[in-house]
């Protein structure tokens, strides 16, 4: 499976190569080159403390949910399992993060089906507290207004179904007939539970909360990196901006919202005045700051946990 993952990974890596070079040779190498010229390069730090601050506040998330399902881990194998997740950042949805849950069980036998509702729980929370920002900007700025409400209402409904254990027993009451369920009635009982315990009102609130202050993070390294084009734009729409994009990419299920998110980010930015190359500047840096960074960050984390456990085994429960 890691192999599966590791090739998924350079598929979406491939992708953004052909994808960057497609907006690059439409905006004009040249112009694009002297957008670069004009990016102060003394920025870069702060880029990338500002999104290891998001990567960390995450991780106290993470710690927090774990806390939450009573699972003991080191807080050094923790924060190596977590920022090893952060390899999956290219994958639909982050779904690949569910490698942490296979992490948790190679270091203290925790069954994947216990951990695995962590990883949907964080990227609930994500969504939520970013379709948060995103709605307050649609509505002080008027844009995108209807598809952040949309996507604010379906994650509540979501998570009020997956909180209802009336309708959970009524739905397992029916599938326990299937011999497939039957067989797994145990682990999909563990994976209730752990789902049930992480969406409630208090752990959910908490959570939103450390979520709002995580993606701050790279909302404002993504106002530094405007700053640098643009004076006029300010923090707040930088945030809006942000968020809203994100949201669009996230729910476009492409591998890191490739594309989609970079295509939200250059219309937004040259709706607000910037020129073509100025706008595809920032995407390519703020991309390259956050996403693969990210992506980078994770590689060095799998290298150092395989260095201490051994090679990654996915065996089934």
């Amino acid at each position: 499976m890691l192999e599966k993952l590791k090739q998924r990974t350079l598929i979406s890596i491939a992708f953004a190569g052909v994808l960057y070079l497609a907006i690059t040779v439409y905006i004009d190498f040249d112009l694009l080159l002297l957008s670069f010229e004009k990016f102060n390069l003394h920025l870069i730090p702060f880029l990338l403390l500002l999104s290891m601050g998001n990567y960390f506040a995450r991780y106290f998330k993470w710690n927090f949910y774990l806390s939450e399902l009573n699972i003991k881990l080191d807080k050094r194998d923790s924060l190596l399992i977590f920022m090893s997740g952060l390899l999956m950042s290219v994958t639909p949805g982050k779904i690949g993060e569910l490698l942490k849950a296979y992490l948790v069980k190679t270091v203290n036998k925790t069954p994947v089906s216990v951990t695995a509702p962590i990883i949907f729980a964080e990227r609930a929370t994500d969504f939520l507290s970013l379709t948060i920002l995103a709605l307050i900007g649609a509505y002080i700025y008027d844009y995108g207004r209807d598809a952040a409400l949309i996507i604010t209402i379906f994650i509540f409904i979501g998570i009020l179904i997956l909180t209802n254990r009336k309708l959970f027993d009524s739905v397992m009451s029916v599938l326990s007939k299937i011999k497939f369920v039957e067989k797994r009635i145990e682990s999909i009982e563990r994976l209730y539970h752990s789902t049930y315990t992480l969406l409630k009102i208090k752990p959910l609130i908490i959570a939103v909360l450390i979520s709002v202050v995580s993606w701050g993070f790279e909302c404002y390294g993504y106002f530094l990196v405007i700053s640098n084009f643009n004076s006029v734009i300010d923090v707040s729409w930088s945030f809006f901006s942000y968020s809203f994009s994100t949201i669009v990419g996230a729910v476009s299920m492409l591998p890191g919202g490739l594309g989609v998110t970079e295509g939200s980010f250059l219309l937004m930015l040259t709706s607000k005045g910037l020129s073509a190359n100025d706008a595809a500047a920032t995407t390519f840096i703020t991309r390259v700051a956050t996403l693969w960074f990210a992506v980078l960050v994770g590689v060095v984390a799998v290298i150092f946990f395989q260095r201490k456990f051994g090679k990654i085994n996915f065996n089934n429960e």
